[in-house]
């Protein structure tokens, strides 16, 4: 990849660090900067990302309530390649505080590219979307398949995407959509499936197998995601959108603590507990990921079980840490 300057819009996230990673070891960057809305967050969550590396930066702006400081951070930095991960995007509370996901996930992201047109510095702009705006599906979705969201979070995103789509359609505004499965990855916060079962392996509490588990998910670890967006940065023609997810069939959540138990040496019985299913829980989410292969040449490469494996070292290591954090989700500015 040619040398460049990136910038990663939620970069506080675990998503974002990670992607921040792969771009510091295999891009040959001139800079990478990652933007976030609140303070850089703790060692188990930022993995030390850009540790005496004078390619990195981290900066504090709400891409909501700040817009003039984003954009007078852009133009300063200039980056090549922008990378949206900002976003809020946990589905069940979105019917309470349904706004604040507007606000972010479509109002922020109409006004970011719009003032972006006007950049002669940006070469791309990467938005990352959800496997979640096609609903349920019982085979493998395609871009091109209906959209189907069932959440207020799944509409704004979708309608994000169609925004990004009408102003490439018409304007040309240099960009492309990626839309991966259920990701994963260590330094991921502990309300999410994977880090909680790990969490709760560690501590002895009892994770609440929502609807008895049965809902069906793809899960891609977040290097694979990074991967791909930077082999679309490359090699992708503007304008299109991908899905990212991995190959096979999906599993349900009941199988995938069961295979984090295993992992750890314990039962499903030993993590888990019943519970009532979450609101509005789609019950299969699959991805067809054929166009990135096709395009691009990206292909999934580390397997569930080497993941887990990750997330569970990742939760030893950090078991003192994180035995005390919350696990569930926490509303922020």
């Amino acid at each position: 990849m040619k040398p460049r300057n990136y910038a990663i819009l939620g970069g506080n996230g675990v998503f974002g660090i990670h992607n921040a990673l792969w771009l510091l070891a295999n891009a040959n960057p001139r800079k990478v900067i990652c933007v976030g809305r609140n303070p850089e967050k703790p060692e188990p969550f930022t993995l030390n990302v850009g540790r005496d590396d004078p390619r990195y930066a981290y900066h504090q702006v709400h891409i909501v309530f700040e817009h003039d400081r984003l954009m007078e951070l852009l133009d300063a930095e200039r980056p090549d390649i922008i990378i949206n991960y900002a976003a809020i995007a946990e589905p069940a509370l979105s019917f309470k505080r349904t706004a604040r996901y507007y606000d972010t996930n479509v109002t922020a992201v109409a006004r970011l590219c719009e003032d972006l047109m006007a950049r002669t510095y940006l070469e791309r702009f990467i938005h990352i979307g959800t496997s979640e705006l096609y609903g349920s599906v019982d085979r493998p979705a395609r871009e091109d398949a209906p959209l189907k969201p069932t959440s207020p979070y799944a509409v704004s995103k979708a309608a994000g995407d169609l925004h990004l789509m009408a102003i490439y359609n018409t304007l040309k505004f240099p960009m492309n959509i990626i839309r991966p499965s259920n990701a994963y990855a260590p330094g991921q916060l502990l309300y999410r499936i994977m880090p909680k079962a790990v969490i709760c392996g560690l501590t002895g509490h009892k994770l609440p197998l929502e609807g008895g588990g049965k809902a069906r998910k793809s899960y891609v670890h977040a290097r694979d995601i990074a991967e791909a967006i930077g082999r679309v940065i490359d090699k992708a023609p503007f304008g299109k959108t991908y899905n990212v997810g991995p190959v096979g069939d999906p599993i349900s959540i009941r199988e995938l603590v069961t295979k984090i138990a295993a992992a750890m040496g314990l039962t499903l019985e030993q993590i888990c507990e019943e519970a009532p299913d979450r609101l509005a829980q789609d019950s299969q989410y699959w991805l067809d990921s054929s166009a990135i292969e096709r395009d691009v040449g990206w292909r999934q490469t580390i397997t569930l079980e080497q993941g887990i494996d990750e997330m569970v070292a990742w939760g030893r290591r950090y078991h003192d840490f994180l035995k005390t954090y919350s696990r569930e989700y926490i509303w922020r500015a």
